[in-house]
């Protein structure tokens, strides 16, 4: 009973860390909106300050952070992931609004429940595929409705995809490495791919310049909302599977979808249609829990 008592406290310390990590992830919509360059150069100053961070804390912890050769690239492969999910996440921002995107990024859940299987060799849960559903029901109600935001709700729904497939490959890696180490080799590769994109698109030009503001924002999106989110997101993974990340995660929408209205008043543009989508979408995330466990109480009966 003792053991049982303990798992349930890790488990409920893991999921008060994960809804924490996600309130600050919401934050970084509205650091997103602020920040005045463009998407992938704010990416590059992100990542760049998040392995900074990283590596100091490696070096004042006098901690290890050696991995084989084989991890090494799967992790700098993965980071491409990590870092393709980003830049699309604020390049959807900048072409629509707060609110659009993160509704679009809510689609984790469908597409983790589609990929995890797959990747996993496990049976496909038709919970979570009805579930998936019900998330296209919202989305193709906002294409719909909000159809002068269409580039950025396919760059939303295309930077789910990636956060998708990378927490899927955090989930196995977690259970082998300490997750800051996983995050620095990651943000190492999310820092090579986009450099290497901004190389060869002529990106490292004046649009580099940051405005007096832009530092500050853009230290904070580093340290706090990256390598300390980042780290703390990828450590739950130890006890909580990649679909119940993906399914908390989604609340990152009404964590950033209020505070885009306090800061920017965004929930003014937003019509009809795109709240209708939004609420299918929000109330199938908040009724999965409550659905998977009466089919388990039945189930077990």
């Amino acid at each position: 009973m003792a053991l049982n008592n303990t798992t349930v406290s890790g488990l409920n310390k893991n999921l008060l860390i994960l809804h924490f990590t996600v309130f600050i992830w919401g934050f970084t919509s509205i650091l997103g909106a602020l920040i005045s360059i463009a998407a992938v150069q704010l990416v590059w100053y992100r990542v760049l300050i998040a392995l900074i961070s990283l590596f100091l804390y490696f070096k004042f912890n006098k901690t290890a952070f050696k991995v084989t050769r084989k991890t090494f690239l799967q992790l700098f492969f993965t980071g491409a992931l990590v870092g393709g999910h980003w830049i699309l996440f604020f390049a959807s921002i900048k072409l629509s609004t707060v609110p659009v995107t993160l509704v679009c990024l809510s689609s984790i859940t469908l597409f983790t429940a589609i990929f995890e299987p797959l990747i996993n060799k496990t049976r496909i849960s038709k919970l979570e595929i009805v579930a998936g559903l019900f998330i296209i029901c919202g989305i193709f109600l906002i294409f719909k409705f909000e159809t002068q935001y269409t580039k950025g709700i396919l760059l939303g729904l295309t930077s789910a995809v990636c956060a998708s497939l990378f927490s899927i490959i955090n989930s196995k890696q977690v259970k082998r490495y300490e997750a800051p180490v996983i995050a620095f080799y990651e943000m190492c590769g999310a820092l090579f791919w986009a450099s290497v994109y901004l190389f060869f698109t002529h990106g490292f030009d004046h649009s580099m310049l940051l405005k007096n503001a832009d530092i500050g924002y853009l230290l904070l999106l580093g340290t706090v909302c990256t390598s300390l989110a980042y780290v703390a997101g990828v450590a739950v993974m130890r006890e909580l599977s990649a679909f119940r990340v993906a399914l908390i995660t989604n609340l990152e929408p009404v964590y950033g979808i209020l505070m885009s209205f306090l800061f920017f008043g965004d929930l003014n543009k937003m019509t009809i249609g795109f709240w209708i989508g939004a609420i299918i979408i929000l109330s199938t995330i908040f009724l999965f829990p409550v659905a998977k466990k009466q089919i388990h109480k039945r189930n077990s009966r």
